[in-house]
Parts: C-alpha cells; structure tokens; sequence
C-alpha cells in the first residue's frame, strides 16, 4: 500500500491494490485500528475502481449511440 492517495490511480492498479487489501484483511492477524485502516483504504480503492467502469460504461454507451445514430442516417 505505498500510493498515498489512490484517486490516481488507473484502473488495473486499483484493482491490484484492492485484491491485496482483501487478502491481508482475510489473512487475519491484524489490530483493529489496523483492520479499519485497511477496510478504509479498501472502501477508496473500490470508489476509484468504480469510477473507472462507470468512465468505460459511458464511452461504450456513447459509442453504440453513434454507431445507430450513424445506421438511421443512412
């Protein structure tokens, strides 16, 4: 967990970060202030990975709407 901040990070990082945070969470062994900081840092790489597939989601929707927007035109 070295990226202090994780809203920039790209999607496949997020990811990878995030998958780790769920096996140290999983692993057990931890404090709670511990647990939480990581179930806290958990919780923004989820946002940051969300955000990404909303940003892919809205870029596939646009370009089907061209593609039929394109198909009615002609």
């Amino acid at each position: 967990m070295s990226q202090a901040n994780p809203a920039g990070l790209g999607y496949e990082q997020a990811r990878d970060q995030l998958v780790e945070v769920v096996k140290e969470l999983e692993a057990g062994g931890l404090s709670l202030e511990q647990s939480l900081e990581l179930w806290e840092k958990g919780e923004q790489l989820a946002k940051v990975c969300e955000r990404h597939l909303e940003g892919a989601r809205e870029r596939i929707e646009a370009a089907l709407a061209s593609v039929e927007t394109d198909d009615d035109a002609e």
